[in-house]
């Protein structure tokens, strides 16, 4: 076969023009696409860095922003407890006022009572202490027939119901 033995004759140059070949597109490559490349990549990372600092320093804001927002809510928070305790103790005030009150009224119905209890014992037994002696002197006069004066029946009376 003749295409067999000029085969060493052509691999040499084939070889040599493959060698050329792959140089030229080494150095195309090497020296025009890469630095290409390699910027990109440069700025593609300088824009994660500078995306990443924003994020952080964001990141931070957000964290100081957040830790005001609980101070200010602790703040509210113990403002309002503070509101709410002064108004239960001006209630607890008020009511304790209210209750004073009301017990001073009832001890003066209490003590108004009494008086009037004290006054109808009074009359009662001045009421007693006359029908008593009515009823002795009337007793007296109906078994021994003896008039006793209504005076002295009445300090008879009185004599045996207090002593």
């Amino acid at each position: 076969m003749p295409q067999l033995s000029q085969l060493s004759d052509v691999l040499v140059s084939q070889l040599f023009w493959l060698a050329i070949g792959l140089g030229f597109i080494f150095f195309v490559i090497a020296r025009g696409m890469v630095p290409k490349i390699q910027a990109t990549v440069d700025a593609r990372e300088a824009q994660i860095a500078s995306d990443l600092a924003a994020a952080d320093h964001a990141r931070k804001d957000a964290e100081a922003k957040e830790q005001a927002w609980r101070d200010t809510m602790d703040s509210a928070r113990a403002d309002a407890h503070k509101v709410t305790q002064d108004a239960k103790d001006v209630s607890a005030l008020d009511t304790e006022a209210k209750a004073k009150k009301s017990a001073d009224r009832i001890a003066r119905k209490v003590a108004a009572a009494q008086g009037k209890i004290r006054d109808a014992l009074t009359a009662a037994r001045a009421e007693i202490e006359a029908v008593a002696a009515e009823a002795a002197q009337d007793m007296v006069g109906r078994l021994t027939g003896v008039t006793v004066e209504r005076k002295d029946a009445a300090r008879a009376v009185k004599a045996e119901l207090h002593g």
